[in-house]
C-alpha cells in the first residue's frame, strides 16, 4: 500500500492530507471538545486575568497572570495535554462519533510508524559508524 501510495504526485498527497486534516478540525464536536480542553488547560487563567483586571481584584490578575506565564516556558506540554483531554472528552460526550476518532488514531499509527522507521536509520548509520571506526 505505501507503495501505491508513493506514486501519487507530492502536491496530491499533501492536498490530500491537508483536506483530511481540514475535516477532522472543522468537525464541530471535536471544535466544542477542543475549546473545552483549552479552557480546562489555559482558558481559565485568561478568564482570571480579564475579570480581574475589569473587576480590580488582584489576585485573580495575579494568579492568572503566573500561569500564564508558565506556559510560555519553553517545552511545556500542555498543548499536548490539551489535546489529550480534548480525545477523551470526544469519546465520553460524543461516543458514535467513532469516524473523527478512527482517523486520529490512525495519523496516531502513521507518526508513529514513521518515528520508528527515522530511529531505526538513524541507530543503523550510528551503527555503521562505529564498525567503520574500529576497522
Amino acid at each position: 500500500m505505501d507503495r501505491d501510495y508513493e506514486k501519487i504526485p507530492l502536491k496530491t498527497r499533501i492536498f490530500n492530507a491537508i483536506k483530511k486534516w481540514i475535516m477532522v478540525v472543522l468537525n464541530p464536536r471535536l471544535l466544542l471538545c477542543l475549546f473545552v480542553a483549552w479552557m480546562i488547560t489555559n482558558g481559565w487563567s485568561y478568564v482570571f486575568v480579564a475579570l480581574g483586571t475589569l473587576l480590580d481584584i488582584t489576585w485573580m490578575v495575579v494568579t492568572g497572570t503566573a500561569y500564564m506565564s508558565l506556559l510560555w516556558v519553553p517545552f511545556t506540554p500542555e498543548k499536548i495535554l490539551t489535546v489529550v483531554i480534548a480525545i477523551f472528552l470526544m469519546r465520553a460526550i460524543f461516543p458514535k462519533d467513532q469516524k473523527t476518532v478512527a482517523v486520529l488514531k490512525e495519523e496516531l499509527k502513521k507518526l508513529k510508524r514513521a518515528y520508528i522507521a527515522q530511529r531505526d536509520k538513524r541507530r543503523e548509520k550510528r551503527n555503521h559508524k562505529k564498525s567503520q571506526n574500529e576497522c
